[in-house]
């Protein structure tokens, strides 16, 4: 689909229509000129005089006509930027209006493009504004759907409920460790994750850097008295690591880490069941660590070989059996809506095989075409559910978690994905993932330790958010450890007012 727009010249529009139009078309294509071989000729025109009316008509070939009107009062600004954002805010209400009365397709997220919708809910309520408003707000301002906003309702009441000091706690840290190996590289992946084998010496230099970026962190967190909310061990896959490897790495964090019994959640990604051993549930229970994630995707074998995972549907239960049976009390799993060759009928025999198991959290993920993912290279061998299946698929996962008392409790969207769905975490009552509501509603600083950590350094008080990342390939951060964790104790001191130290 290719869309010509006329009557905006700033190329700073081009981004956020085509992250709309991507809503609507699979290959869709957006310049801002006269385009002869255009589908569709989208003109704009407003006017700013105290308040923004923008008006934009939409064409096609075919010479039907699509109208759509939005005023807003102009908000005091102070720089350029915040003057241009109202402005591409109003192009993108009517933009996606007309679109939508052109397409009969109804975007229940509205203009969102953003990863993270509950953030907007946050703002009502720390602002002071009643459900209602809030409710009322979002709809008229997003287009957001009552369906979408009332699960942004149920998530945000869910996550005060976890966490009833959530807006206090800019002054803690949450730490995520990254382990960048797996047992193999999955289709759709594209976290820095590298096929393990043959590569123990890549390990052991990797492990080193690991040890010392936790020690120096962990120095500096005592030094200056941060507390730690939580700890996520992530990937890549942690169980990847031998179980000394993981018994040594979790010395280090208690050795290191402030006040680590006080610690409110610490959690492994031992995401591939195949990883998973007696020995290394051992190890977790030494160091009192129950909540995991054993993530079967699919139980559907013919879609786990197809997606590069090398695990059996048999193998999963097994794990999650051996992990329950030692104690492990707090298990999440993962599903994928819209994997290759799976519809309904798949998706309802992995709810089913779910059902025999009642991990403590269910997260449904959507599957996204990421760009770097061999599944979006190669997209053609790769059949897919449609729209409509998808979100059929979604809405029997939100019908089978309510009838087996999960609740949501966190959410985040991603570019590419399918059906322009979502990503939903449910839990059963007090089982909920803490740090993933850290790390989706922005409200304390994430450091990010290992490679292709990344940090996020959120302001205590302005809440400015600035990102840091280590190396993503083993190689370039086994060269560089030393340099990356000198850097983020330098923005750590700055960020939170510290004269700097030497360790």
């Amino acid at each position: 689909m290719n869309i010509s727009i006329l009557g905006l010249n700033d190329n700073r529009y081009i981004r956020p229509l085509q992250l709309i139009g991507n809503l609507f078309f699979e290959e869709c294509s957006v310049k801002l000129d006269k385009n002869e071989g255009a589908d569709v000729v989208v003109s704009f025109h407003y006017e700013v005089r105290g308040e923004i009316n923008m008006s934009v008509t939409l064409t096609t070939n075919e010479e039907e006509v699509f109208t759509a009107n939005y005023r807003k009062q102009l908000k005091a600004y102070e720089t350029e930027k915040e003057y241009f954002n109202q402005l591409k805010y109003a192009a993108s209400h009517v933009y996606l209006t007309v679109l939508q009365d052109w397409t009969g397709i109804i975007q229940k997220w509205g203009i969102l493009t953003g990863i993270r919708p509950t953030k907007l809910y946050h703002r009502h309520m720390m602002s002071g504004s009643s459900k209602e408003e809030a409710h009322q707000a979002l709809k008229r301002d997003y287009l957001i759907s009552d369906e979408k906003i009332n699960l942004m309702e149920k998530i945000v009441a869910r996550q005060l409920t976890a966490i009833p000091d959530l807006y206090e706690l800019k002054k803690e840290v949450s730490i995520y460790i990254g382990i960048p190996f797996c047992p193999t590289k999955c289709a759709y992946c594209t976290f820095p994750a590298y096929a393990i084998g043959g590569k123990q010496g890549r390990v052991d230099s990797f492990l080193a850097g690991l040890h010392y970026e936790m020690r120096h962190m962990g120095e500096w967190l005592k030094e200056n008295d941060i507390k730690v909310t939580t700890v996520y061990y992530g990937g890549g896959t942690p169980t990847s690591i031998t179980a000394e490897e993981m018994d040594l790495l979790y010395e280090e964090m208690v050795e290191s880490f402030p006040d680590v019994s006080q610690i409110r959640e610490i959690t492994v990604e031992a995401g591939r069941p195949d990883t998973i051993t007696a020995d290394k549930l051992n190890v977790l229970k030494k160091w009192n660590i129950d909540r995991i994630s054993i993530n079967p995707q699919s139980y559907t074998q013919e879609t786990l070989k197809a997606i590069g995972r090398h695990h059996t549907v048999e193998e999963t239960i097994d794990k999650f059996h051996l992990a329950r049976s030692m104690g492990m009390n707090n298990i999440n799993m993962d599903l994928i809506i819209g994997l290759p060759n799976e519809g309904t009928t798949e998706f309802a025999h992995s709810l089913n095989e779910t059902k025999q198991l009642l991990p403590e959290s269910l997260t449904v993920h959507t599957l996204s075409f990421k760009r770097a993912s061999e599944m979006t290279k190669n997209r053609q061998k790769y059949k897919v559910a449609d729209r409509e299946e998808a979100e059929r698929m979604m809405n029997m996962a939100e019908e089978w978690t309510a009838e087996h008392h999960y609740e949501p409790y966190y959410l985040y969207r991603q570019k590419n994905i399918l059906g322009n769905l979502e990503n939903v975490g449910y839990a059963l009552p007090k089982q909920e993932s803490l740090y993933n509501i850290m790390i989706m509603e922005e409200m304390q600083t994430i450091i990010g330790i290992g490679c292709g950590a990344a940090s996020k350094f959120i302001h205590p008080e302005t809440g400015k958010i600035t990102h840091f990342a280590n190396p993503k390939d083993p190689k370039s951060y086994n060269e560089s450890f030393v340099e990356y964790t000198d850097k983020k104790i330098a923005m750590l001191n700055e960020l939170f007012n510290i004269e700097a130290k030497s360790i």
